[in-house]
């Protein structure tokens, strides 16, 4: 086993020589007159010791709220392994994203740049050429991976192996692509993608340290859960949130237009509604199947039928709804486990950096909503647990963190210096147990896909401890929070005299964040078009197993 190259150990000080290592440092000279088959012994578990540059493990799921985990207070759901990884590691409380759709956010997570500095606004192609973590690691010596939901246009740059979901991928019999071209895998998305990361670990290479993105599919719409736990869901009756009935009174701005509610919005395919035997496949099917009902109805376990409207008729498609999303994120955390299992199992868990988020925050009928985008509190926060090395095991801290602070966290992790145009910041000292002077108090936001998908309108905003302030600059209109007083932000305050100091003082700080990140609006008018589908014209390797289509990753 050829030793990788180490850089000096104050690089990560809290990562301690490996046991091993010290043995041999300190043994005192008589001993060097032992058999030389002693020596030899001593010497080769020396070889066989982690190095002090830690693997990096990066589990990225998608969609996922970070109320619907339990390590969060999740009223929902339990979630046994991701609270397994909070426990035994560092979990934030206020983690942000700073553009809350999928293609922008895994763009900030490479670059640790926002969307206005990286290029990717929308759903437009990433620029690969551009720096990134992975290109950074893997020039210091880092075997790097990715797996999973790519979703950026572009194939991945500065990865030894790689292979991702085209698209936004399948739930049940996905294909991937991969360098030498399209295989496809039986079975379903999340637990395959769990099977090709642990299979990534067993044919890394052992003499560098690894840094693994492993991106689940799911809990994306159209919310296909895998069969075990679609049953154990599929009678559980779900708390309603207080604002699923939100009238969006005082917020006339955008939200009443919007086309993401529980009661207007979920089509017959969300909620899994069977086409009549006779509508064969074809446009007029899928019409149907995008139809979104305003009444139906529905048979009960007794076999008696009733039709549903209005509130009666809300309060199932929530049920729907959220049965399917929940067992969707029942089976990321399956995942989890199986991996934590594994790094346990083979010891890599002493010298591995475990992480865990999400691209977006989630609506889980909060405010009446489904989906992402706006800047409201379900939207903005994204899950954020990491256990290892030097990591205080059960931290919780209310530092902000936002998602383009990944790169510099994974990079300071192995010792590799941090681009000083990265936005982002390193979370390396917090996890450690510390509290970083000059830490960040506001957290800046910026979303640009109007109309989007979903009639979203155009926004940015700041964030404090206290308070939130959103404008639609397209409409020139502000939206104002107390999240002290008023959490599930029911009350917009811009227009109240009493908070004119407060209006003029987030004013100024959203003015002072735009200079200080270099935000000059360079997308506030005019967008890039989308172009992160499935890319066409690509050769088919057929069906493969999981082994298989690692052996395919290599470039």
């Amino acid at each position: 086993m050829t030793p990788c190259a180490l850089p000096p150990h104050s690089v990560f000080p809290s990562v301690p020589i490996p046991p091993t290592l010290r043995l041999v440092r300190s043994f005192p000279m008589k001993l060097l007159l032992l058999p030389l088959v002693g020596l030899q012994l001593l010497l080769s578990l020396a070889a066989a010791a982690p190095a002090t540059r830690p693997n990096i493990l990066f589990i990225f799921s998608d969609d996922h709220a970070q109320h619907a985990i339990s390590a969060y207070g999740s009223k929902v759901n339990q979630t046994p392994h991701l609270d397994r990884l909070a426990r035994g590691g560092a979990r934030f409380n206020h983690a942000f994203v700073t553009n809350s759709i999928c293609t922008p956010s895994r763009a900030v997570v490479l670059t640790g740049k926002y969307s206005h500095a990286n290029g990717t606004p929308v759903f437009n192609v990433f620029d690969g050429a551009q720096p990134t973590v992975a290109k950074l690691l893997q020039a210091a010596g880092y075997h790097t991976g990715m797996i999973g939901k790519w979703h950026l246009g572009s194939d991945p740059t500065g990865f030894d192996r790689w292979i991702i979901l085209p698209g936004q991928g399948v739930y049940h019999d996905p294909d991937f692509l991969t360098p030498h071209g399209r295989v496809n895998l039986a079975g379903h998305v999340t637990p395959l993608t769990t099977q090709l990361g642990i299979e990534f670990l067993d044919t890394r290479p052992r003499d560098k340290p690894f840094f693994l993105m492993l991106h689940q599919k799911a809990p994306h719409r159209a919310w296909e859960p895998d069969a075990k736990n679609k049953a154990l869901f599929k009678d559980r009756v779900i708390p309603e949130p207080s604002t699923l009935w939100d009238d969006y009174a005082t917020r006339p701005a955008a939200l009443p237009e919007n086309r993401q509610t529980v009661a207007r919005d979920l089509t017959r395919r969300d909620l899994k509604l069977e086409p009549p035997a006779d509508l064969a496949p074809g446009p007029a099917r899928q019409q149907w199947l995008g139809a979104k009902p305003m009444e139906l109805t529905v048979t009960s376990a007794d076999g008696t039928a009733r039709t549903l409207t209005g509130p009666e008729l809300v309060k199932w498609k929530y049920q729907r709804y959220m049965q399917d999303y929940l067992a969707c994120v029942q089976g990321v955390d399956d995942g989890v486990g199986e991996v934590l299992d594994y790094l346990d199992r083979t010891g890599l868990a002493q010298n591995t950096i475990v992480i865990y988020s999400s691209d977006n925050g989630w609506y889980l009928g909060d405010l009446g909503m489904y989906d992402k985008r706006f800047m409201y509190e379900p939207g903005l926060h994204i899950p954020l647990l990491a256990r290892g090395p030097g990591i205080k095991a059960g931290a919780v801290t209310d530092l902000f963190a936002l998602n383009a602070d990944f790169a510099p966290t994974f990079l300071e992790f192995a010792g590799v210096k941090i681009p000083a145009e990265m936005h982002g910041r390193s979370l390396v000292p917090i996890l450690r147990g510390e509290k970083p002077a000059g830490w960040r108090t506001s957290a800046y936001y910026r979303y640009y896909h109007d109309p989007g998908h979903h009639n979203t309108r155009a926004h940015y905003g700041v964030r404090t401890a206290t308070h939130k302030l959103i404008h639609y600059w397209k409409k020139d209109a502000w939206e104002l929070f107390d999240l002290v007083r008023d959490p599930t932000e029911q009350k917009n305050l811009a227009a109240d005299p009493a908070h004119a100091a407060t209006l003029t003082e987030l004013k100024a700080e959203i003015v002072r964040l735009q200079r200080e990140l270099g935000d000059t609006g360079q997308f506030a008018d005019v967008i890039p078009k989308d172009g992160v589908d499935a890319p066409k014209n690509v050769p088919r390797l057929g069906l493969k197993t999981v082994q298989e289509a690692v052996a395919a990753m290599r470039p």
